[in-house]
């Protein structure tokens, strides 16, 4: 049993690092070859290790992609990753979700065993943790990177009424935002200049950037860009209004933030505390611990725990997360 479990997380490992590569990864392969080939002079035989690595991972995220061709899940799980700015088909998440799922059963299920004894229930356990994980990663990344790209919103507005003011035109405008701004705005709207480039419409090229971007700013301007299209009237002026009005929304929220300050570090103790003391308690007197863990029924007892800590959290975030 030791041997098929140290296989089995040697394995385990040589996958999620296969998969982090494949992340990590966003340039040109073969000019990554050629480089590697020419400039770091690497063996042949650590060349076709490397293909062959990356052709397995390319064939499991090809089989992985034409299991779920059509559904639409899989549409959604794609908006998410485009939203959070990741270089992933939806399919290459899903290998990677399923690569980390499997590296914490390993993990987990040899750590319980080796500590308390063999326990299946470590299995789903560590399981859902490793399947909630890479999710949670993504929605980490797409909030951040929402918060940055309202940060930037109104600056970028005024950017926008003051290239109008002198004469440029809004594809102009907004071809200066997406070279002179900062990520993520900047690369946003470098996406929706190449769209109008292609031939779409530069309202639905806008339209299209408020789906990626689930900004009420941004609906804000774009609808009074689009009004504006339909109707007439000093953009200008009305970009300028906008500006304004996100700042102030921004100003208001800061000051919320301030406010409730103590109220989430609150939250945040009181999740973690449980955690740090049954650590402790761990490492002071494992005896003592060892019986909660020793099977059923006392396993649901830090199941149930977690649980309830897990949605205390919760609602405490949901309270102090004040809505401007």
């Amino acid at each position: 049993m030791p041997v098929l479990l140290a296989g089995g997380m040697g394995l385990a490992l040589v996958l999620i690092f296969v998969g982090v590569d494949r992340v990590l990864r966003t340039d040109d392969p073969a000019f990554e070859h050629r480089l590697r080939r020419y400039a770091l002079r690497q063996s042949g035989a650590e060349t076709v290790s490397d293909q062959r690595g990356s052709a397995m991972t390319a064939a499991m995220s090809d089989r992985v992609g034409r299991a779920i061709a059509g559904r639409s899940f899989a549409a959604s799980l794609q908006a998410d990753l485009a939203r959070a700015d990741l270089k992933l088909t939806a399919a290459e998440f899903l290998v990677l979700q399923g690569v980390v799922t499997l590296v914490f059963i390993t993990v987990g299920y040899t750590l319980i065993a080796v500590l308390f004894g063999q326990n299946i229930l470590a299995i789903p356990i560590f399981g859902i943790i490793g399947f909630i994980l890479p999710k949670l990663w993504v929605g980490r990344r797409q909030s951040g990177r929402l918060r940055a790209f309202n940060d930037q919103l109104a600056d970028t507005i005024v950017l926008m009424s003051n290239s109008l003011r002198s004469g440029m035109s809004l594809l102009q405008a907004m071809d200066m935002v997406a070279r002179e701004g900062n990520p993520p705005i900047s690369e946003e709207f470098g996406r929706v200049t190449r769209e109008i480039g292609l031939g779409l419409s530069p309202q639905d090229a806008l339209l299209h950037l408020v789906r990626r971007m689930k900004s009420e700013d941004l609906d804000l301007m774009v609808t009074a860009i689009n009004v504006q299209h339909e109707v007439g009237g000093n953009l200008a002026r009305i970009l300028n209004t906008i500006a304004e009005t996100i700042r102030e929304r921004v100003k208001l929220k800061g000051e919320i933030n301030t406010i409730t300050s103590q109220q989430r570090m609150s939250g945040y103790i009181l999740a973690l505390l449980p955690v740090f003391v049954g650590g402790f308690l761990f490492l002071a007197s494992p005896q003592y611990m060892r019986p909660m863990f020793s099977g059923f029924p006392y396993l649901f007892l830090p199941i149930a725990g977690a649980i309830s800590i897990l949605l205390g959290f919760m609602v405490i975030k949901q309270i102090v997360n004040i809505e401007v």
